[in-house]
């Protein structure tokens, strides 16, 4: 195990590798590594003969390299080009990285991946998280997987299809009149009286360490170089920090062929956007946002704890925070899945509208390479795909002509 030391995030304070690790000051913890050691133990060229899956930065994760992971097969995700999408755009090099291949269909297998894990490795036997969408599903799959229970708190109106999906795979699903910072206050309230462990987004320092996979995944898809653009949806955060992370990792051991990190582009839903609003504030910290709503259930993140660790990355990137419109969602959906034929999620959907908003006001160069992330699967979001009343065929009476629109 190559990891040395945790830190607080806030304050730099050390904390001793190898033991249980929550918070520090109700604010996250960094996993720091040897990355000179590293370097001297693994070359970029040394991945080419490694399974195509999260697992093969074994040196650049937490676990330690004699534990076996729980894993349910989480392999390296796809980068599509896509450029009928970018010519419409004004793009010239535009990609999805389309993480709903993951298990359980979403970016959250990642960061569970490694969670899990490392609460199995330390003998934690009971996981609690709270949950507007993915990460309840995702916890669920990966506690059945590793034998242990699973406790998740959803807000009522969460999509149907993520509570189903968590009921599946065995765990306790609770909903919750509120939004996900009110699920979130019973979780860390139930650590001592009900005997869970707090799962939540960077309550714990091992779920960005999964995140951070994206990243690096990227950089060896791009040979070491790195797109000049990421745009990526944000509620907790969690990917964006992560990945700056793994840049400024494989900067440090030299891998990197690139001389600036990619922008990143935080995009939330209008109807959500505390991020957003903090950095155009010029602020460090993000208030609450008021009566949250948006169909992108999760951008649904009022407050964030890791608020100042996002709006650091976005600042050390040169990036931007941009809200999204509401009321794009569905169609920026139908357009990417009709035009490329990849289904994208609610959450990808309000990127594509940041993009196209930046790309109109020239603050997106038509030259610039430029990566958005679909964190998840469309299918999981049935109330927001399209619904059409379709004509029944006599197969005796088809008027083929009839069936194909004129003028195509």
């Amino acid at each position: 195990m190559y990891v040395t030391h945790l830190e607080s995030a806030l304050d730099g304070t050390r904390f001793e590798a190898g033991r249980v690790h929550t918070t520090h000051q109700g604010r996250p913890l960094w996993v720091r590594y040897d990355l000179s050691a590293i370097g001297k133990a693994l070359r970029p060229q040394d991945l080419a003969a490694r399974p195509p899956n999260l697992w093969r930065y074994r040196e650049l994760l937490p676990l330690p390299g004699g534990i076996e992971p729980v894993t349910l097969g989480e392999g390296m995700t796809p980068l599509l080009r896509c450029d009928r999408l970018a010519a419409r755009l004004g793009l010239e090099q535009l990609w999805i990285k389309d993480e709903s291949h993951l298990p359980t269909g979403s970016f959250k297998a990642r960061g569970m991946a490694m969670a899990v894990s490392m609460a199995r490795h330390f003998g934690l036997r009971r996981l609690a998280v709270p949950s507007a969408g993915n990460a309840g599903g995702a916890l669920a799959a990966y506690a059945a997987r590793a034998g242990l229970q699973a406790f998740v708190f959803m807000p009522a109106d969460t999509p149907h299809i993520n509570v189903q999906e968590a009921l599946l795979a065995g765990a306790r699903v609770f909903l919750v009149d509120g939004v996900i910072t009110d699920c979130g206050r019973i979780v860390r309230e139930g650590v001592e009286q009900a005997g869970w462990f707090d799962l939540s987004t960077l309550r714990e320092p091992y779920r960005l360490e999964g995140k951070k996979t994206m990243g690096l995944e990227l950089a060896e898809q791009f040979a070491w170089s790195l797109p000049d653009v990421i745009f990526y949806p944000t509620g907790g955060g969690t990917g964006l920090v992560g990945m700056v992370k793994a840049f400024e990792e494989l900067r440090q051991l030299g891998w990197l062929r690139s001389e600036n990190l990619p922008r990143m582009i935080v995009c939330q839903s209008d109807g959500c956007a505390p991020i957003v609003r903090a950095f155009q504030r010029g602020e460090r910290f993000a208030e609450p946002f008021p009566d949250p709503k948006t169909e992108a259930s999760g951008l649904r993140v009022p407050a964030a704890v890791g608020d100042f660790m996002i709006l650091d990355a976005v600042r050390k990137t040169n990036g931007l925070a941009v809200a999204g419109r509401e009321q794009s969602i569905r169609r920026w959906m139908n357009e990417v899945a009709s035009c490329e034929g990849i289904p994208i999620c609610p959450e990808t959907a309000i990127c594509f509208d940041c993009l196209a908003q930046l790309r109109q006001a020239g603050q997106l160069k038509g030259h610039e390479s430029v990566v958005v992330f679909n964190t998840g699967a469309a299918q999981k979001y049935v109330e927001l795909l399209p619904e059409a009343s379709l004509p029944v065929l006599r197969p005796s009476q088809v008027d083929y002509a009839a069936l194909v629109p004129s003028g195509r």
